[in-house]
């Protein structure tokens, strides 16, 4: 059994671009240098972010760093047709043909400035996916050294099970965290542990800083005095939240401040009671469990 290579909180670099605070390629330099520094050394990409053009600037950014390839890991994603102005398709869709796989992922090598990604993701599942067609393509990529790992991103159990019965799958990309918890009970996350296949999680902290709700507000009264009772802020918390299940989540951390990222890893250090994880869960739900 291959030994997973990732570290346990995975930058990710969505809005260190275009989409975000773009960044020059001096300051994405200085990111990197200073998020590997501190123990994080998996950075999670899609060759959509930033309209086409993140990957290529980390990747510049990277190549004039003093981090060795072989020290980090790189995770990307394909399938989305994105409709901006690198990419004028007439509509959003979804792409998982031979070709668009293949170019896809030559696209993300060339941009990021390497011979290949640890781990290459469908972005999200297409009702129009040729299974055999795919793992066909994914294979041949894989015996080429282009692509170390495969997986999915947001998928559920029987589309995982589609690609399943071609091709195995190492992990899964969801959007999880006490806002969006749904995956602990539709059968997700059960499917994914019979089958060996990982949690890696977007979106870690939910919309709880994002929106004012009545389901942020019931998990703030419970969340403030745990903070308290265990010495750490909100956020620190509910990345603890998420890291406690058996099912070994890998939070995917959106943030480009080194100080954050440190906070992170120290959530990682945070072992929850099982009765306040519970109380978390029951003021995200609103109601007792049955």
């Amino acid at each position: 059994m291959e030994i997973n290579p990732f570290s346990r909180i995975i930058s990710g670099t969505m809005t260190w671009g275009a989409w975000g605070r773009q960044f020059s390629t001096s300051q994405m330099h200085a990111l990197i240098e200073e998020t590997v520094a501190l123990g994080i050394h998996t950075f999670d990409h899609a060759d959509i972010y930033g309209g086409y053009t993140t990957e290529a600037e980390f990747g510049r950014a990277f190549q004039q760093s003093s981090v060795s390839r072989e020290a980090v890991q790189f995770i990307t994603k394909c399938g989305i047709q994105f409709p901006c102005e690198a990419r004028p398709v007439p509509v959003r869709h979804y792409d998982y043909s031979a070709a668009h796989i293949r170019m896809s992922v030559e696209n993300s090598l060339r941009r990021l400035r390497t011979d290949y990604v640890d781990l290459l993701l469908l972005h999200r599942p297409s009702p129009l996916m040729d299974a055999k067609s795919i793992a066909k393509e994914i294979l041949k990529l894989q015996e080429e050294g282009k692509v170390k790992q495969f997986g999915v991103s947001n998928f559920t159990a029987s589309q995982m099970q589609l690609l399943q019965k071609e091709i195995p799958l190492a992990w899964n990309q969801l959007e999880f965290s006490i806002t969006h918890e749904s995956s602990f009970f539709d059968g997700t996350l059960d499917h994914m542990n019979v089958h060996g296949i990982g949690a890696m999680a977007w979106s870690p902290l939910g919309c709880y800083f994002k929106e004012n709700t009545p389901q942020k507000e019931r998990v703030k009264q419970v969340l403030l005095p745990l903070c308290e009772t265990y010495t750490c802020s909100e956020d620190q918390l509910l990345l603890a939240w998420l890291l406690f299940p058996p099912a070994s989540i890998y939070p995917v951390v959106g943030t480009t401040s080194a100080a954050r990222l440190q906070k992170s890893l120290e959530a990682t250090k945070i072992t929850l009671k099982i009765t306040d994880w519970f109380l978390l869960l029951e003021a995200s739900m609103g109601n007792p469990l049955p």
